[in-house]
Formats: structure tokens, C-alpha cells, sequence
């Protein structure tokens, strides 16, 4: 057992190395959501992953393809299987080391696409621009400060990769470090921005009356579904961005390979869920 040690220990550090989330850009700017009394619930469900079905155009670029999310939930679910596994017994612990080979060389996979979206977050980030569109400036403002902590996030982690593929000559650790923070701020804003657009939708609900409550109420239970689904997958997220800082901080360091598996495990099918 103690041989078997040394090769799970270092898939573990590979799972630990290439980390965060998939692609923050949607494939084109989401139309605002309007509720039944005007309020505009903005780019709902934006946050976290990726999960576009088309492609965002960019000047000087043919398109960017958004990242399958089958990737990152088959990356996450290998996780989370050869996790358990791995604390079984013998013949199942070698099963749980092959799983967790194949979420370390996904989660590499998601680590290098990544470094081509820096160009869609900022055609996305120049499209939304300070929000003039949103009803609501808490809505705005908290969407504006969420996009500069995606377009960060970029070039932080690219950093952290280069200087891990000795492309260049730097520590790593503070970059990785730097760039799970962003992510982490970014998860964090979103889910104020939901809770608050839930309080706008609550709040847009008592002024209806008559014949326009029961559709209202439609419009809105929708509304509410997909911010509600939005909030408990960041955080799924963010329990995971929160394990990757440095010891010391909240909880970070102490998550087993099964549950970061069964946090971005859950917060995948969520996103798959929400884009059916």
C-alpha cells in the first residue's frame, strides 16, 4: 500500500495543479432577462462555466468555440469516482488511481483551451460595457466588477501554466494562487447578483395584481428557477476556488479528492441541466 501511495499522491498534485473552472464566456451576449414589471434579470445564469451552444464572433478571428461541458463533468466525475475508490481496497484503490489519471489529464486539457478566451471575455466585457441596459445599478455595477474579475483571471492562470511548462521562468504557485482568487471573487459577486435579482423579482411580484399576476407569476418562477440553480452552483464552486487557496484561509487544503469530484460534479450537471 505504501507504494501505491507515491503515484495517487502525485495525481492528486496534478489535480490540484491545473484547477478552476472552464470557459466564463457564453458564446454571444445573452439577451437580458425582463421580468413582468420591466425589471431585467441581465446575463442570468452567466456565471461559472461555460455552457454556450454557439460561437462568439471576433473581429480578426474565424469564431470561438465554447468548451463541451461534457469535458469538465466527465473530468469532475472521474474525480469524484476514482476518489472513493481510491480509499477502498487494493484492487478497487487501482481503479480509483486510473480515474483520477484520466480527471488530471482533462482537467490539463481545460487548463490549455482556456488560454484562448482571453479575447472572447473581452469582446463580451466590451459588449456589456458599464450595463446601461440594467434597470437595477446594484445589478450593473456587481456584473461590471464580476466581468474585470473574469478578464484577471485569464491572464493569471496563463501565467501560472506557462511558468509550469517552463515557457517561462517564474512561481508558479503565486499566480495560481492569484488567479483562484479572481475566480473565487467573480463566484462570489454572482451569487450577490442573484440573491439581489431574486429581491428585485420578489419585490416586482407584490406590484402586480389583477389579470397580469398569473403570468407574472410564470415569467417569474422561471426567473427564480435559473438564479436559484445559478447561486448553489457557484457555490459548489466556491466551496472547490476556497480549497485551492492557501492553507489557513477558511477550509482551503482540506477537501479529499472526492468532494472537489462531488462539488464541480454538482455544479456541472447543474450547468448541463441549465442549458438542455
Amino acid at each position: 500500500m505504501a507504494a501505491a501511495a507515491d503515484p495517487l499522491g502525485s495525481l492528486v498534485s496534478a489535480l490540484e495543479s491545473y484547477r478552476g473552472r472552464d470557459r466564463v464566456v457564453r458564446g454571444g451576449v445573452r439577451a437580458p432577462l425582463t421580468g413582468p414589471a420591466g425589471f431585467t434579470g441581465g446575463r442570468s445564469g452567466y456565471r461559472g462555466e461555460t455552457w454556450a451552444h454557439h460561437t462568439l464572433a471576433v473581429p480578426g478571428l474565424r469564431s470561438l468555440t465554447p468548451l463541451p461541458p461534457q469535458i469538465r463533468t466527465l473530468c469532475y466525475g472521474c474525480q469524484l469516482a476514482g476518489g472513493v475508490l481510491a480509499r477502498k481496497s487494493p484492487t478497487e484503490s487501482e481503479t480509483g488511481r486510473r480515474l483520477l489519471a484520466v480527471s488530471a489529464q482533462l482537467s490539463h486539457c481545460r487548463t490549455v483551451l482556456r488560454l484562448f478566451d482571453d479575447l472572447a471575455m473581452l469582446a463580451y466585457s466590451r459588449q456589456y460595457g458599464l450595463g446601461a441596459k440594467e434597470e437595477d445599478a446594484i445589478v450593473r455595477w456587481l456584473s461590471v466588477l464580476s466581468n474585470l474579475a473574469d478578464q484577471l483571471y485569464y491572464p493569471c492562470e496563463h501565467v501560472a501554466w506557462a511558468a509550469d511548462a517552463d515557457v517561462i521562468r517564474t512561481n508558479s504557485h503565486k499566480w495560481w494562487t492569484l488567479s483562484t482568487a479572481f475566480w473565487g471573487l467573480s463566484l462570489v459577486l454572482g451569487i450577490v447578483r442573484s440573491l439581489r435579482i431574486l429581491f428585485q423579482l420578489r419585490r416586482k411580484l407584490r406590484n402586480c395584481t389583477g389579470e397580469s399576476l398569473e403570468q407574472s407569476q410564470k415569467e417569474m418562477d422561471t426567473q427564480v428557477k435559473s438564479e436559484v440553480l445559478s447561486i448553489l452552483s457557484s457555490m459548489a464552486d466556491l466551496s472547490n476556488a476556497v480549497h485551492w487557496l492557501p492553507p489557513g484561509f477558511l477550509w482551503a487544503g482540506q477537501f479529499p479528492p472526492w468532494l472537489v469530484g462531488l462539488m464541480g460534479t454538482i455544479s456541472s450537471l447543474i450547468g448541463v441541466y441549465q442549458h438542455l
